[in-house]
């Protein structure tokens, strides 16, 4: 089933009416104060609209959310525009609307002996980190745009990050949700119960539907004890094989307590040290592999130095490990990560790349590296591959830099054919085309290539219910 309908051009009466409801400090209009929010993060999309609306709170969202039902307006929800896959970028008609959230930024109840916070949608995913640490408590989302991201843009796309291997994806996460629906109605699901079987749990519906079914305008999240005994590693690894095997020997010696294991490449860390201020090899030789590892524990004896300490004694013994440091203060903690999240930005710096965002059994991953590497260099030679990522979950950034010497405009033209050799092989060993950042407009025909015939016809009829007359982020996922 279709939506009835689809958006029209907003009236200039429809706009007056929303930039009533807001306040003269709620919209944008101006060509020069939109074009920040016209373009996605990685700068494949660019976008126009009739107006960036900016509501102050759940009952102006709701009146806009009325009106542009009313009138069948188009409307972008958006938060630090941090988006991979283009979600949150509006389409070139310049018929929408987008609906920005981070004038939202309240955080509405603190509860440490719940172990909750209740924030807002606007609420940058720092600052929950940081009002959390302040109470003795972790909010333990954590990935590179943190500084910027909102909470309820990493909602919609079920953001994952450095620590899904200990807590979880976004989803995990969340304990209730507040949701403006198309229509304008609210729905009230900001539970903070850990158990409520007295339904369908409605809250999933809207974690990941990148905005296509309505607004999320605040989020009971839940918090875990405060980490006091954090121990980080950059180990040079034998070969993807003996990877796996540190994962496994390191949930083993630190009690299932590893927060991270990251798996990065050689071209990797010379791409991060060579275009990264203050990045530097944390390893005096270079080696092919190598794994960034963190344990933690909620008291500051809880001996995770001794335990990380033993588990690479013994794998430099067995081969696994060729060399290794430890983090012997927080300075050269943060320098390790800073590492890791400078591989993005440095790939931008050196050239075209051609990226996915993967994720397959964990016990899958040496063979599907192997042969999804072979495949791409056998289609495109001197190509440079530049895999890295969350390994401990099965999510590997599967990227590529453009061959020395060739033309990056070049390069991008042949995207969508290394997606396919790529995304071939995902899916065929069981896995998914979009780990963590969505599909937005990026991935929308890539979903619809691989999803099964009927998981597209229940989301289709999901969004026909709640979004009839298909007003809520058009054109992206589906």
């Amino acid at each position: 089933m279709a939506p009835d309908a689809s958006a029209i051009p907003p009236t200039g009466e429809a706009l007056a009416a929303i930039k009533s409801i807001v306040g003269d400090r709620g919209w944008i209009d101006s060509p020069g104060d939109l074009e920040p929010w016209l373009t996605d993060r990685r700068g494949h999309y660019t976008g126009k609209c009739a107006l960036m609306v900016r509501p102050a709170s759940t009952e102006e969202v709701a009146k806009v959310m009325a009106v542009c039902n009313a009138n069948r307006i188009a409307v972008v929800p958006q938060g630090g525009n941090t988006s991979m896959c283009a979600a949150a970028t509006p389409d070139a008609t310049g018929n929408e609307i987008i609906l920005n959230l981070g004038r939202m930024n309240r955080v509405r109840d603190l509860d440490p002996l719940n172990y909750t916070i209740t924030v807002e949608a606007g609420c940058i995913l720092q600052d929950i980190q940081r009002v959390t640490a302040e109470a003795d408590r972790l909010f333990p989302l954590s990935l590179g745009a943190q500084g910027s991201c909102q909470i309820g843009g990493n909602l919609s796309t079920n953001a994952g990050g450095v620590n899904v291997l200990r807590y979880g994806n976004t989803r995990d996460l969340v304990l209730g949700l507040e949701v403006v629906l198309p229509s304008g109605e609210v729905w009230n699901g900001l539970r903070r119960l850990r158990k409520d079987n007295t339904g369908y749990d409605m809250k999933h519906l809207f974690i990941g539907a990148e905005g296509t079914l309505g607004v999320i305008t605040a989020a009971v999240l839940k918090l875990f004890p405060l980490p006091k005994d954090v121990q980080t590693c950059f180990a040079a690894v034998r070969d993807v094989d003996a990877v796996l095997e540190l994962l496994a020997r390191a949930r083993e010696a630190s009690g299932d307590a590893v927060t991270s294991f990251e798996m990065i490449g050689r071209f990797g860390v010379e791409l991060s040290s060579k275009h990264v201020a203050g990045v530097t090899d944390p390893l005096e030789k270079p080696y092919d592999l190598y794994a960034l590892i963190e344990f933690s524990g909620a008291r500051a004896d809880s001996g995770m130095a001794a335990n990380m300490e033993a588990m690479l004694e013994s794998a430099f013994e067995d081969g696994l490990v060729l060399d290794a440091t430890i983090a012997q203060s927080e300075a050269q903690r943060a320098s390790f990560w800073k590492l890791r999240e400078g591989i993005t930005e440095a790939q931008g710096i050196e050239g075209g790349s051609i990226k996915h965002d993967i994720s397959v059994p964990v016990s899958a991953i040496p063979d599907f590296v192997r042969r999804a590497t072979q495949a791409v260099i056998d289609y495109m030679p001197g190509v440079r591959p530049c895999s890295f990522g969350h390994v401990g979950d099965g999510n590997l950034h599967f990227n590529f830099s453009q061959p020395v010497g060739w033309d990056k405009k070049e390069f991008l033209s042949h995207w969508g054919k290394v997606n396919h050799i790529v995304h071939d092989i995902v899916v065929g060993m069981g896995g998914s085309i979009s780990a963590e950042h969505g599909i937005g407009q990026l991935k929308r025909e890539e979903l619809r290539h691989y999803k099964p015939a009927l998981d597209l016809a229940i989301m289709r009829s999901l969004k026909a219910v709640l979004d009839p007359k298909d007003i809520m982020n058009p054109g992206k996922m589906l």
